[in-house]
């Protein structure tokens, strides 16, 4: 794949304010789901193991994670299908066949726990001989968030993508296909390494644009010339940029986020806390400079040394005391997957002494209360109880702030506008058993 043209709808693509280079891969919350979907699958491999894991999708601990995978944007949208269940045809049957399962399960143990490339296509190959009916190379979504630099993402507009740049003719729903398609996505990475990136993410989401024909290739011409071509690339990026809707809801989405933590920045610091600002967040702009300014530029050193850090980093905001103790920690969730930021804070909590004694914060817009509380029905989240956990509605912190910052006293105001929420508990393993020896 050596043609010039190739380098140009990759630029192209890396320039378009609508396309998934921006929108996606770009996109902060991204990154900050990487652990949690990995907990998550920690969690799935447990039940497998334990023979807790039910027969059904709906429910699952696997559904939770699957919803969360699904809300990446454009590229996983509908990610979830191949995993429902589809009574009629018994697909895909790892929720009514037990060695299945266990097939399953050992599958995700594997590529939970190793990390190298040849262990990863080994446990490909083994559960592609266990021939699991409606269990195929969809299951590549899950390893994508394992392994990023292994396992590029498989979906139906990938693959059009792929083929239609390659001329390759890739079918869905076999192993062997997608590991084909694989290789010549290595290939397409290394080529083109100084546009994409070791993340096979950028590559997958190029491609995924190619297939849903947003971006069209160039004709054969007899002179070589790809003036024309250019000039209609140019102006599907001009028209998406002015007229997408999906872009100007994702700006708002991030502008609406980052206005509510430094909402919260504001409150902490007026009521005396340090603050932390979530790592991969602390540049953005925020009123007259960056949202981290006047924050702390590095964790306490109990924070820093659990061994849960790196996911109590990208916490969004930390209120800390001057002793070092956290004495509260909010996650703002303003259209991405509650769940993702229910994990960090049952990271913080469970991997510091005495922290599940502070006091922690889901911040969501007021309609998305019934949201929360589904996802604390869940078994997975049992052990939330003891977190203590909030809601607390925009509206409520908007309202309050300011009084609170005058008059209040530590988290005595916060605490008196948010709502305390008690999950639904179950018999089922919660998210913190045993789940691998990795």
């Amino acid at each position: 794949m050596e043609q010039a043209w190739v380098g140009d709808l990759i630029r192209h693509w890396r320039n378009d304010e609508a396309g998934t280079y921006r929108t996606w891969f770009l996109w902060d919350a991204r990154i900050k789901n990487f652990r949690s979907i990995r907990r998550g699958l920690q969690e799935v491999m447990a039940e497998i193991k334990a023979d807790t894991f039910g027969n059904a999708y709906r429910g699952s601990s696997l559904e939770t994670v699957l919803d969360s995978i699904a809300e990446q944007r454009q590229v996983f949208k509908g990610a979830d299908h191949a995993f429902m269940w589809k009574p009629k045809l018994r697909i895909p049957d790892i929720y009514e066949n037990r060695p299945n399962q266990v097939a399953f399960g050992n599958f995700l143990d594997t590529c939970l726990c190793c990390n190298t490339e040849e262990h990863v296509i080994e446990a490909i190959q083994k559960l592609d001989r266990a021939t699991i009916k409606g269990l195929g190379p969809a299951a590549a979504n899950l390893l994508y968030f394992l392994h990023p630099t292994i396992a590029p993402p498989f979906n139906t507009a990938i693959v059009r993508g792929y083929n239609a740049l390659t001329g390759a003719d890739v079918k869905l729903g076999r192993w062997e296909q997608y590991l084909a398609m694989r290789r010549g996505v290595l290939a397409l990475n290394l080529q083109y390494r100084n546009l994409l990136s070791n993340d096979l993410g950028a590559a997958a989401a190029f491609l995924f644009e190619v297939g849903t024909g947003r971006y069209p290739l160039p004709e054969r011409q007899e002179d070589g010339s790809l003036d024309r071509w250019r000039s209609d690339l140019d102006q599907v990026r001009a028209e998406s940029a002015a007229s997408s809707k999906a872009v100007a809801a994702a700006r708002e989405a991030d502008h609406t986020h980052t206005e509510i933590q430094g909402w919260l920045r504001d409150l902490g610091l007026a009521l005396g806390f340090q603050v932390w600002i979530a790592s991969n967040d602390g540049a953005r702009s925020y009123k007259d400079g960056r949202l981290a300014n006047g924050c702390l530029d590095r964790l306490p050193a109990a924070l820093a040394e659990a061994g849960a850090a790196d996911a109590i980093r990208l916490i969004d905001v930390l209120w800390i005391e001057q002793g070092g103790d956290v004495a509260a920690a909010f996650e703002v969730e303003h259209t991405t997957s509650i769940y993702s930021g229910i994990v960090r804070m049952l990271d913080l909590a469970l991997g510091i002494d005495g922290a599940a004694a502070r006091n922690f914060f889901l911040v969501a817009p007021d309609d998305r209360e019934g949201e929360v509380r589904a996802q604390f029905a869940r078994p997975a989240f049992s052990r939330v109880a003891e977190l203590n956990l909030r809601y607390l509605p925009y509206s409520e912190l908007r309202d309050h702030r300011d009084a609170i910052a005058r008059f209040g006293n530590g988290i005595k105001g916060i605490l008196a506008i948010a709502r305390l929420i008690r999950p639904i508990m179950s018999t089922a393993q919660d998210v913190t058993g045993n789940v691998s020896g990795c």
